[in-house]
């Protein structure tokens, strides 16, 4: 009997509630590793995840069994709990809800690799809404600019 291989590349681009710049270093990359470790332990592939302090961008080589919606709800469940048992936040820490997922062929891995990566750098050039607003444009998804970010303003 045959059987079924397959590998999907999805980028998850997600922001921090309010978009308040709350992920801070040195805990920063403790909270990546930890979202790796949740994507490992759901036995997916975790390429690589970064961001800033507003917001994170996780690269993952995902089982077609495996939801794209149920693997981000537990990363943000289980890396906001994690977050907030740290204590390194005044209040409770949470998630905006809903994110970004982007679809990439296996030719792309050390593109998309090396733009998340180079968030540091990238972000003193164009901000998050500008960085989102231009993933939604290239992959042509339409969207509605009352539903795009939760913003403390």
């Amino acid at each position: 009997m045959a059987g079924t291989y397959s590998q999907i590349y999805i980028q998850y681009v997600f922001a921090v509630k309010g978009r308040q710049n709350l992920l801070q270093l040195p805990w920063r990359t403790e909270v990546f590793k930890y979202i790796s470790g949740i994507i490992e332990a759901k036995g997916q592939k975790s390429i690589i995840v970064n961001g800033v302090t507003d917001h994170v961008h996780v690269f993952v080589g995902l089982k077609p069994s495996m939801n794209i919606s149920d693997l981000i709800r537990d990363i943000k469940n289980n890396s906001s709990k994690f977050i907030n048992q740290q204590g390194w936040v005044k209040g409770k820490f949470s998630w905006q809800e809903g994110y970004g997922a982007f679809s990439y062929a296996h030719s792309q891995i050390d593109h998309v690799y090396q733009y998340i990566s180079n968030q540091e750098e990238h972000h003193r050039k164009k901000t998050f809404k500008e960085e989102y607003l231009d993933f939604l444009k290239k992959f042509e998804i339409k969207y509605d600019d009352r539903y795009i970010f939760d913003d403390l303003e």
